[in-house]
């Protein structure tokens, strides 16, 4: 699609949303594939002054509906390849505007027929508009992030999209390919950085790790952005595969997402070069940090230094602990946010000093780098110690019979928790008694012998989000099913 259409196809929707009724600060919901239609309406509402929201594919009925509900939307756009999801959203939202694409659903409106009638010129009031993003939910309902709407005009740049263009190298010039959805943050943000620039912007409509590189050799790549299960996927496709293609335009590729595990992003940067750069931010955007290949072959599993904001580790009594010592992630003078509708969550993510964190917790080494251990949800307490599962995780992700792991605590009767391993193993055919004894003996051997699982589990796959994220409350859910309270007062139900 060249620019010229992209344009007018925008306009064409952003007068079909003024014809709704919609005005500056009204809502609208996407639920949408990888198709050009999420970056027409997304580029049509946020040049009309609309908040817009992304909503997963993968949600249920009655998920996309709490979400189109609390986040205030007027408008619900989706696909025909999602009508069985959808169908009954009309009938449970009073008063929503309810287009389909690509094909009838019932009780929705024909969006294309809609849209065609209407010109393809500006609309008199355009005005910037913004992301208004759901966090995944990894530990309860999803919760909605909500900014102020920018008051510069639709065709200038915040901050933040200043920052990514100076940070990464955006510019006319760049060809971004991103595989994952674009209901997510980064994917969406980059993308309308990357075309805000004049760039080009590459999406495949789904990950395959074969096609992803015929893409970066066809369409000459320069910028791209992956998880590490991707990174995983395309390291085991076969040497010849691999060599096909020519990967020679990369200049930037980006992680983000998931923890990427040490061997893995090793491997990428001996097979793409030094040009592998990972970021830890969230939906919430209160602190960024960045690492560059260099800096991280210096410092193994590191996810660098703050570009936005200042790192604090507080203990639990809210102090400033030592370097290298565990403890819940602040940001301060970062990001501002709130949890739409959600004054209570919100509080929680404030401390007394001003600063903000979004539950993650890790420690900062004496040069000031970062190091994630996992959520605060998800730390195991263990005859009062705390084990933090990112330890025995990057170790046995290191076994080549390891595909992928998972590490969670499930109950105890004498210690309130014991460490468990959830392994997805190269050949299910091995697994059984034999390996979980391999595997257990391999992460005694390297950590000490508390961080280690005492049983392991198998399964055909972990379940994780299209961004790389491990869903741990979907894992721990059967094992804690009876149990009530969890040790030091985190309850089951939200985690």
């Amino acid at each position: 699609m060249t620019f010229k259409a992209l344009n007018e196809r925008a306009n064409q929707i952003a007068q079909f949303l003024r014809a709704l009724g919609l005005r500056r600060g009204d809502h609208v919901a996407l639920m949408l594939p990888n198709e050009f239609e999420i970056i027409e309406i997304a580029l049509a509402a946020l040049r009309a002054g609309l908040f817009v929201t992304p909503i997963s594919t993968h949600l249920k009925t009655e998920e996309i509906a709490y979400i189109i509900k609390d986040g205030n939307n007027a408008a619900f756009f989706t696909a025909q390849p999602f009508a069985e999801i959808v169908a009954p959203i009309p009938a449970m939202i009073a008063g929503l505007h309810c287009y389909s694409i690509g094909g009838a659903i019932d009780g929705f409106n024909a969006f294309e027929e809609s849209v065609a009638i209407q010109p393809a010129i500006p609309i008199d009031d355009e005005s910037s508009g913004q992301l208004f993003l759901y966090s995944s939910g990894s530990t309860g309902r999803p919760k909605g992030i909500l900014r102020p709407l920018p008051t510069i005009p639709p065709d200038e740049l915040g901050a933040s999209e200043q920052m990514t263009i100076k940070t990464w190298g955006f510019g006319a010039d760049t060809v971004y390919l991103h595989p994952s959805p674009l209901y997510h943050s980064a994917p969406i943000f980059n993308a309308l950085v990357t075309l805000h620039c004049g760039g080009t912007f590459v999406m495949l409509r789904k990950f395959d790790p074969q096609r992803a590189l015929e893409a970066i050799d066809r369409f000459k790549v320069t910028h791209s952005q992956w998880v590490p299960t991707m990174f995983i996927r395309m390291l085991k496709l076969p040497a010849e595969l691999r060599a096909r293609q020519n990967l020679g335009s990369l200049k930037v590729v980006l992680h983000s997402a998931a923890p990427c595990p040490i061997d893995v992003k090793r491997s990428m940067i001996e097979w793409w070069g030094p040009i592998i750069s990972e970021f830890y931010s969230s939906t919430e955007a209160n602190g960024y940090c960045r690492v560059t290949s260099e800096e991280w072959l210096k410092k193994p599993g590191t996810v660098g230094k703050p570009l936005n904001g200042e790192i604090h580790i507080t203990g639990e009594d809210g102090n400033d602990v030592p370097v290298n010592t565990p403890g819940t992630i602040y940001f301060g003078a970062g990001g501002k946010f709130e949890y739409h509708n959600d004054p209570e969550r919100t509080e929680e993510t404030r401390h007394p000093k001003g600063w903000t964190t979004v539950g993650d917790m890790g420690y900062v080494d004496e040069e000031g780098y970062l190091f994630l251990t996992d959520r605060r949800d998800f730390m195991i307490i263990s005859g009062g110690v705390n084990i933090y599962p990112a330890e025995a995780e990057n170790v046995l992700h290191a076994h080549p019979d390891v595909i992928d792991v998972a590490v969670i605590g499930v109950p105890n009767a004498d210690f309130g928790e014991e460490v468990k391993a959830i392994i997805q193993p190269a050949d299910m055919a091995r697994a059984g008694p034999a390996l979980e004894a391999e595997l257990i003996r391999f992460c005694r051997e390297r950590i000490a012998d508390v961080k280690c699982p005492r049983s392991v589990d198998f399964v055909a796959e972990l379940p994780r989000l299209p961004t790389g994220k491990l869903q741990k409350k979907l894992l721990r859910a059967p094992y804690w099913a009876d149990a009530g309270e969890m040790p030091g007062g985190r309850h089951k139900a939200n985690n």
